[in-house]
This record gives C-alpha cells, structure tokens and sequence, in this order.
C-alpha cells in the first residue's frame, strides 16, 4: 500500500510543512507511477510490445529482400532493445540509473558544493531554516519598525531615511516581503519536484521512443526535461543557501533592535528589495540550468557507432591520417587534376579490356595501334612525291631558243 503524504500543512510552520508535501508527492508519483505503467497490460506495456514486434518485423523484411545486417548492426539492435527494456521493465535497475540519481543527487552535489564555504543548508536542515527566516519575517511584520528615537526636547527625531512612499508602506512593505519569500521559495521547489515526478512515472512511455531514430527525438526531449530539472534542483538549492548566508545575520539583528525597542527605519523597503532580488535571481538560474540542459543530443545509433569505429575497420585517428595525407582538390592546380583523370579512365579501360579477354573493345584497341604505327610508312612514299621542287622549271620554247642563240 503507498504511504498517504501529509496534506495538512501546520499553522505554525507553513513553509516546511508545503516543501516535505511536495518531496513526499514527487517520490511517491515518480515510484508508484512508473510502476503503474511497466505493470504487464498497461498502456506503456502495450506500445511497448508493439513497437519491438515492429522493429524485429522490419528487420525480418529486410532480410527477405536481401539486405542483411551486418554484424555491427545486429549487435547494437540488440543493445538498443536490452537497454529500453531495462529503462521500461526493470525498476531496480530504472531506481538505480535514474530514479536516485535525479532525486536525491542533486542534494548530495550541493552539499559538496556548499561544504567548503558553509553555505547555510549543505550539511542538511535546509528546510528548518527556511522556517526559521519565515518565523522571524513574521515577528517583524507584527513588531513593525518602531517608533522614532526622542530627542532632548521630548520630539521624535527626524529619522536618516527617505519617506515611504505612502502611508502605510512599511506595515505593507513587511508583509509583502514574507510573501515573496515564501512564493520564491516554495515554487521553485513546486516547479522542479512535481516536473521530476512526473518524468519519472513517464520513463516506460518515452523509453519505447528510443527503439525508431524518427520517435528517437522524443526521447531525446524526455531526458534533457530530465536532466534540467535535476540541474534545477541544485541550482534551487545553492541559490536558497546563499540568501539565507544574507538574510538570517540580517533578520537577527532587527529582531536584536525590536527587542531592545530600538526603530528599524527604512528596512522594510530593504527587505522587499532583497526578496525581490533573490526571486529573480532563482528565476534566472533555473532558467541557465535548463538552457544547459537543452544543449544535449543523442546521436543516432548507427552514426554513433560509424564516428567510435568506422565501417573499413581502421580507427578514427587512422582515417584521419589518411585523410590528410593528400591534399584536398581544391588546393592542387588544374591540370594535375586534369592528369589524373585522364590516367584513371586509361587505368579504368585497361582494366575493362583485360576483364573480357578479347573482346570487341580489346581488339578495336589493339587495331587502332598497329595502324598508327604502320601509317609512316605507307605514306613515306605519297609524301616524298609530293614534296616542294627544289630547281626551277624550264619550257621546252626556251631550251629551244637557247640553242640557237
């Protein structure tokens, strides 16, 4: 039977009793929900047999049409299937990997964080001193700032502070101040509590995703909104620790004044302002925290493995060599690129002509050569008769006339 979380917040303790509900809430949704939904006939369950009966049926396909994995690719199918049925089915393995890391990491990393400069909360007891400011902001509210000091002549003394800005102001001033804290403070523990809760009753459902790369982005979207609230989580918890190190000496020291009936002039303005800050500071960092967690990608498997080990068997660094053994095309000159092809296509017909033994393109080959080197010599012959005439030509009337003269 589950254990029933406490829904009564105390009177006196409203901020501890809201902040252990909403631990208590998000363990219980996180464990009891993925349960629910890995139980064998659940939804979760059903996708999730479907969608393995798919990816074995579209392997089998494609080995009837003569695509046959390879060895590598059978062995990662095979991970891929053996780690979404862990994730989706195994809840010691799931309470281990995730479960634990996401909800009581985040505690462990910020009191490794906060030890060394003893950040109020690191060693435990954050939430008591939560209460404790919350106590001493409601005192205050009540006190309020106090009269005036008196002077010589009996007169109140003109305090050394700027007049509120209405009538009233302090009184409000104090009262809103404990609201901010209390809103700051609670809702961000609200916001990353019940966002990890929920995830982590999701797991069975997105875990199917990961088994196809076109469902592989939800996911992908699953574990970045998994990671980031965890990274909020301790994000929340370190920012609560630095302004409690601010607040509490503070909030000390004007209950010290109260006490002793001394005025706390101007403060609640102060109070408001660094309220105020502090929200908007764990706003931010909640908000970095996700950013980070949004840079994530998940590869796809089968480039996954190409990039540790490619398909020709050598190791990256190998191809990279080789790769950058020859210069790129782009940085040799035209005709060295010009030479290179010719001299494939001649490699690639000797190639071809050797291949068939014979053949037509062989013989046209060889015929084409013995013409060419058998053509000086049928045209010596035709060229030497029709060469240029080296004396000048004479008549027959001129020889003639040559002779009697």
């Amino acid at each position: 039977m589950a254990t029933i979380c406490d829904n009564i917040p105390s009177a006196e303790s409203f901020a501890p009793s809201a902040i252990r509900f909403l631990d208590c809430q998000a363990q219980l949704l996180g464990a009891e929900g993925y349960r629910a939904l890995a139980a064998p006939g659940s939804v979760a369950s059903i996708l999730l047999t479907g969608m393995t009966t798919l990816l074995i049926a579209l392997i089998g396909y494609r080995m009837l049409f003569g695509h046959t994995p390879t060895v590598r690719e059978g062995v990662l199918t095979f991970v891929k299937i053996g780690l979404v049925l862990v994730l989706a089915t195994s809840w010691p393995a799931y309470q281990t990997l995730v479960y634990d890391i996401i909800l009581h990491s985040p505690a462990e990393l910020a009191s490794a964080i906060g030890n060394p400069t003893n950040l109020p909360g690191s060693n435990g007891g954050l939430v008591g001193r939560i209460d404790a400011v919350d106590q001493a902001l409601k005192v205050l509210a009540i006190d309020g700032v106090g009269q005036p000091p008196l002077g010589p002549d009996g007169r109140p003394l003109m305090p050394s502070v700027p007049p509120p800005p209405f009538l009233g102001f302090d009184s409000f001033a104090l009262g809103f101040a404990r609201v901010i804290f209390l809103v700051s403070t609670i809702a961000s523990f609200a916001v990353v509590r019940i966002a990890a809760a929920l995830l982590l009753a999701l797991a069975p459902l997105f875990a199917a995703f990961l088994l196809f790369d076109g469902t592989r982005g939800l996911f992908e979207g699953w574990l970045k909104a998994l990671l980031g609230v965890a990274f909020g989580s301790l994000a929340v918890a370190v920012t609560l620790g630095v302004e409690l190190a601010f607040v509490e000496p503070w909030l000390a020291t004007l209950l010290a004044r109260r006490a002793g009936d001394l005025d706390i002039m101007g403060v609640p303005a102060q109070l408001l302002a660094a309220m105020t800050i502090f929200t908007i500071a764990l706003t931010g960092v909640m908000w970095l925290t996700a950013r980070i967690a949004m840079s994530l990608r998940v590869p796809a498997w089968t480039n996954a493995l190409a990039t540790a080990w490619p398909a020709n068997g050598s190791r990256p660094e190998t191809a990279r060599h080789t790769a950058t053994a020859h210069p790129p095309i782009e940085s040799r000159s035209r005709a060295a690129a010009i030479a290179d092809a010719v001299a494939m296509n001649q490699r690639r017909e000797a190639v071809v002509a050797e291949a068939a033994g014979g053949s037509r393109a062989a013989h046209i080959a060889r015929s084409t050569a013995r013409q060419n080197r058998d053509e000086p010599r049928e045209r010596a012959p035709i060229l030497g008769s029709a060469g240029r005439r080296t004396r000048q030509r004479v008549s027959s009337r001129t020889l003639a006339r040559d002779r009697h003269i």
